[in-house]
């Protein structure tokens, strides 16, 4: 009897200390994440930024897609339909404490962190873009548009705004609303996807810079591909060349002196990595098998230029992601 009651003390104790819970770490070496399609289903998967140790993380029935590191590298922020209806959750960065991140499901994709960590921007419905702060169920309504990226100072968002068929680069001030066309009205439409540089002094993004007389689209499937311009809409550049299949979704190295791409191999998306010095490609994924079975949508984390706090911008020199461009 005594025993009993001492190990329902004991008990009693030891359900009452806040015993705290292991931290999510972030990954040691630089690592991208992407959304693959390989067991009939999208995965999300990590992968070194040479190709090599592709692991993944998810291992769902249930397609997840659209994943995102978080600044400090310890979440991956991702769409799933898990639930029935595609929303978003997060995960620790090794794959583990997969949770939801709204209580009130609605079809929500395409998220963007906010460089201090703290919000996320992401699409609602079909074209809606919202802002949410994390661990909190308040959502607000930010613009109408598609593709939303957070500036690296946290006080600009750029989108492709505009109909089907006409998107363009747009910026948009978080604060005030106020937008910007990042580049003139007679240049042709059809700008998408678009990241920002880790100096937030360039936006790459893909561009199909073809259209008909009549004003159709011109080889849709082959000639969009990747650019890159400053944010105040000058030293625009093409940055993959248009041959082959079109290449898409941009995402920057954290020093800025390379891009990761997809783009259609042998009717299968395939990731890249492009030097912009010397723009020499080379093929990181090689792995698809059957319809939609691809690999897309990279993005990259780097321990080495994760920032522990909110952005300093004046920590962002030239020198830590600006390349002259040739």
């Amino acid at each position: 009897m005594r025993f009993r009651l001492v190990f329902w003390l004991l008990s009693l104790i030891l359900m009452s200390l806040n015993i705290p819970n292991i931290e999510a770490k972030a990954p040691a070496t630089a690592k991208i994440v992407f959304g693959a399609y390989r067991d009939g289903n999208g995965e999300i998967y990590i992968m070194n930024p040479d190709g090599s140790e592709q692991v993944n993380l998810t291992r769902d029935p249930a397609e997840d897609i659209f994943a995102v590191w978080s600044p400090d590298g310890e979440e991956i922020l991702f769409a799933s339909n898990r639930n029935g209806t595609r929303d978003l959750y997060l995960m620790d960065a090794d794959g583990s404490n997969i949770r939801k991140v709204f209580k009130q499901t609605a079809h929500r994709d395409s998220p963007t962190w906010s460089p201090d960590g703290k919000q996320v921007a992401y699409i609602r419905g079909i074209n809606a873009i919202y802002i949410a702060t994390l661990g909190k169920q308040t959502e607000e309504h930010l613009v109408e548009g598609f593709d939303p990226a957070w500036s690296p100072d946290g006080t600009e968002i750029v989108f492709a705004s505009g109909a089907f068929g006409s998107h363009r680069l747009t910026l948009i001030n978080v604060r005030t609303g106020r937008q910007k066309k990042i580049l003139p009205e007679d240049v042709r439409a059809w700008q998408h996807k678009p990241a920002w540089s880790s100096t937030g002094e360039e936006i790459a993004f893909s561009w199909l810079n073809h259209v008909l007389p009549n004003g159709f689209l011109l080889d849709l499937a082959d000639k969009e591909t990747i650019y890159i311009v400053n944010r105040d809409g000058t030293a625009l550049e093409r940055v993959v060349p248009e041959a082959g299949s079109k290449a898409t979704y941009p995402a920057w190295s954290p020093f800025g002196d390379e891009l990761i791409y997809t783009q259609k191999i042998n009717n299968q998306d395939q990731l890249f990595k492009i030097d912009l010095v010397n723009r020499v490609s080379e093929q990181l994924t090689h792995i698809a098998k059957g319809f939609l079975r691809s690999n897309e949508m990279g993005d990259w984390f780097d321990p080495v230029y994760a920032l522990p706090v909110s952005p300093q911008p004046q920590l962002l020199t030239t020198t830590w992601g600006k390349v002259k461009k040739k």
